[in-house]
């Protein structure tokens, strides 16, 4: 069973070390650049790991647009060594379990960007209930719940 837990000065270490698979790069930032965003949007976001049998094989961040009001979903990263287990898809489901708590504000709108080659992210985010807006951000596409 996969779990989310707090990034904290405990874990972000490991967070760190997380890797991604040969070109990924391209698809999704590493967790560090997500932490320095934690840093400055911290009274609106909360940086998880995602654990497995007691060790992180993932990050995410949840972060709350009061602009417009909807939740964000941010950078979700399985590690290369962990990826094909379907941790993302369970994590996916807890990321949404927190979101519907309404942590930051009152909103039912969910919403990710995914790069339009990540066909694997794509496919999870549709299964998940994802949909296309038609909003497109350089080389990623807006998807919505």
């Amino acid at each position: 069973m996969v779990e989310l837990k707090p990034i904290t000065q405990d874990n972000f270490v490991d967070a760190f070390n997380l890797r991604l698979g040969a070109g990924q790069d391209e698809f999704v930032s590493r967790p560090i650049r997500s932490l320095a965003q934690a840093y400055v949007y911290r009274d609106q976001c909360q940086p998880f790991g995602i654990y497995a049998d007691g060790r992180m094989v993932g990050y995410v961040m949840v972060i709350y647009d009061y602009d417009i009001p909807e939740y964000d979903i941010w950078h979700m990263v399985i590690d290369e060594a962990e990826q094909g287990r379907g941790y993302g898809n369970e994590a996916l489901d807890r990321v949404i379990e927190y979101i519907r708590t309404k942590p930051f504000g009152d909103s039912d709108r969910i919403a990710l960007t995914c790069h339009k080659d990540n066909h694997v992210a794509l496919r999870l985010y549709e299964r998940k209930g994802f949909r296309a807006t038609g909003a497109e951000y350089d080389d990623e596409v807006e998807l919505a719940i």
